[in-house]
């Protein structure tokens, strides 16, 4: 009976409604559940792929040399110097290899353990996305003595391969153009690809890579001997140090092959970045537990050893001995598994045992080795110890109760109605003028006002107990919610938008630089998850007549007086938010329908941990060159 409604409905269910998706057609039909998405960061995976190949080339040990090159027509070109793609016939397509690679998902030297040991990529599926995604795709093969080429357009054969001379070299050459029918927007980061090619080359030590603009004329060249020794003394290289070079372990064991570098620094912030072949792993993984459990566990043995915790003391703990430090840990192993919320996290259990012993080993060896430098690491974090337990009242202060109730917000949060945390905005307001008008011109329903007073503390200069002492920082951590450092819990976020609203001067620039580097320190899952905005009031009033328009920046300015001529214009400049009664800056700058945010996204971690040292750590001279550098940049300039 439900069988016959269902024919009298239209609404027959059966075999023929089941519809199979193959090869090409299917990645063109479901781009995202190969490159995650159609926006910039799986545009940009397109040529992570092809980058990604010439890389396991490399770590076959035929490749030394890669080239990326951006085209004045948008495309881009990747080549390098291996062996170069298969072009003999395929036993099972009886076509060229190379075309098994181009057309077919799953077919590749990565599967089966005969093509490559290790890889990165989408293992096998790579070449084929990047070609199914192309408006055309042209590949140019070197090897056996001959140059042969191929053209595809949405990944379609459009010519048979050919020879067209001889070779005296081999590799491979891929040129494509991302299709305007899968992507929106089809323009390259130089920024984005330039930092995943930094990373590479800090990790496969010796290998060359040249990154070449052809709109820009320019060419940069990343060559590191020392790997990631190296990319450690980048991160540190304007720090304060305990050791005069990074240490370094390089170990194969159980066919997991790592290598680990680190070092300590003055300061009190933590750096670890970690990958499985290439991969960054930021949610960390087995590769990265086992390193902490070992670090943790051989420092607190050395440091009871000499005496430096007594019998009757609680151990230092695994936060402790990461105060100051950065290390890069790179692992290497034949069958990567990753899990969690971005597929970023290394999942093997056998890899946490194989680092905590080859770790374990490493760092007896180098303490006994070498006490002077030992004493002061295990200094340094017997001092992390004791702020710590100092920063635990105070950290309990601030931490949210289970029941949330009025009593345990701050007293001039004005917070929303709305206990749905995903339509929550909570502004961070500079001043109390500005905080009051923003009080008065918010929507109460959805929108929360935190005013601040003066300027926070500097993250990058002080530690957790002297931060926990603020009340600027408490007031804020309390509001969010969510808790901080390591006991940071983004689904207690009370707000999906947490939006820093300052002046548009240099003490206004200086609070926002202040607040980011607070969340990017001890909250940087709000800056992951694109929690963090910043608001764009206008800088001008301009009125003709009984017409009036906000003006945003001095380009915009100009383009107005232009077409409004002079006459009879009158400009107000706003000095400050507070300049502003309630119903301007909720039109300018609050209301969702006009307003305009600027989201804070992490691109490129090692870069902002860069960043956030010069410009906020000790040392003046790393941040005097930096203002040199960019002193052109300057928009606003406030004199």
């Amino acid at each position: 009976m439900a069988e016959e409604n269902n024919h009298k409905n239209g609404n027959k269910y059966d075999a023929s409604q089941i519809e199979v998706l193959e090869g090409m057609e299917a990645v063109r039909r479901r781009p995202g559940m190969y490159i995650g998405t159609t926006g910039p960061r799986g545009l940009h995976q397109l040529v992570f792929e092809l980058i990604d190949n010439s890389v396991d080339e490399a770590l076959a040990g035929y490749c030394d040399n890669i080239e990326v090159r951006l085209n004045k027509d948008g495309s881009v070109t990747v080549s390098d110097n291996g062996r170069g793609i298969p072009v003999d016939i395929h036993p099972q397509t009886g076509r060229p290899a190379v075309e098994a690679a181009l057309t077919l998902l799953h077919a590749g030297g990565k599967f089966g353990g005969e093509g490559y040991e290790i890889s990165g990529g989408l293992h096998g599926v790579g070449l084929s996305v990047v070609n199914a995604l192309a408006k055309y795709l042209n590949i140019e093969i070197c090897r056996d003595g001959k140059r042969w080429i191929q053209r595809y357009e949405r990944g379609r054969i459009k010519s048979d391969l050919k020879v067209i001379g001889d070779a005296d070299t081999t590799g491979t050459t891929v040129t494509f153009l991302p299709d305007s029918q899968i992507f929106p927007v089809r323009e390259f980061s130089m920024e984005v690809i330039s930092s995943r090619v930094r990373d590479l080359s800090y990790l496969n030590k010796g290998l060359r890579f040249v990154l070449i603009d052809e709109e820009a004329e320019k060419e940069t060249v990343f060559h590191h001997e020392g790997g990631i020794i190296d990319f450690v003394s980048s991160l540190n290289k304007n720090k304060d140090l305990l050791t005069a070079a990074p240490l370094y372990l390089s170990e194969t064991k159980d066919n997991v092959a790592v290598e680990l570098s680190l070092q300590y620094h003055t300061g009190y912030t933590e750096s670890i970045f970690s990958f499985a072949n290439n991969i960054h792993t930021q949610e960390g993984g087995t590769h990265e537990t086992g390193f902490k459990t070992a670090l943790t566990r051989v420092i607190n043995d050395y440091a009871r050893r000499v005496n430096f915790i007594k019998e009757n003391e609680e151990n230092i703990t695994g936060e402790d001995t990461r105060e100051g430090l950065t290390a890069v840990l790179s692992i290497k192993l034949k069958e990567p598994q990753f899990e969690g919320q971005t597929k970023t996290k290394l999942g093997n259990s056998e890899v946490r045992g194989i680092m905590d012993s080859l770790v374990t080993e490493f760092l007896t060896n180098y303490f006994e080795e070498n006490p002077a430098p030992a004493r002061l690491m295990a200094e340094k974090t017997v001092k992390a110890a004791q702020a710590r337990q100092a920063a635990r009242k105070a950290r309990e202060l601030t931490r949210r109760k289970s029941a949330l109730d009025h009593f345990t917000l701050p007293g001039k949060l004005a917070d929303c109605a709305s206990k749905r945390a995903e339509e929550c905005e909570l502004y961070l307001v500079e001043g109390d003028s500005a905080g009051g008008s923003a009080k008065q011109g918010r929507n109460p329903k959805y929108q929360a006002i935190l005013p601040l007073r003066g300027k926070i503390i500097n993250a990058e200069k002080a530690r957790l107990d002297k931060l926990l002492a603020n009340e600027e920082i408490k007031s804020i951590i309390t509001a969010v919610g969510a808790g901080i450092s390591d006991e940071f819990d983004l689904n207690k976020a009370r707000y999906h938008m947490i939006v820093i609203m300052s002046d548009a001067d240099v003490d206004g620039s200086h609070i926002r630089t202040l607040l980011l580097t607070f969340f990017y320190r001890y909250m940087r899952q709000l800056i992951e998850s694109g929690y963090v905005y910043i608001a764009q009031p206008p800088l001008y009033k301009v009125q003709k007549g009984k017409t009036q328009q906000y003006v945003y920046d001095d380009h915009e300015l100009d383009k107005l007086m232009k077409k409004w001529k002079t006459d009879h214009v009158s400009i107000n400049q706003f000095k400050g938010l507070g300049e502003m009664d309630a119903e301007e800056l909720w039109m300018t700058t609050m209301n969702p329908d006009q307003r305009t945010m600027l989201q804070v996204t992490l691109e490129d971690a090692a870069e902002a941990e860069h960043i956030f040292t010069v410009l906020m750590g000790e040392k003046v001279e790393p941040r005097r060159e930096f203002i040199q550098a960019h002193a052109r940049e300057v928009k606003n300039l406030d004199i």
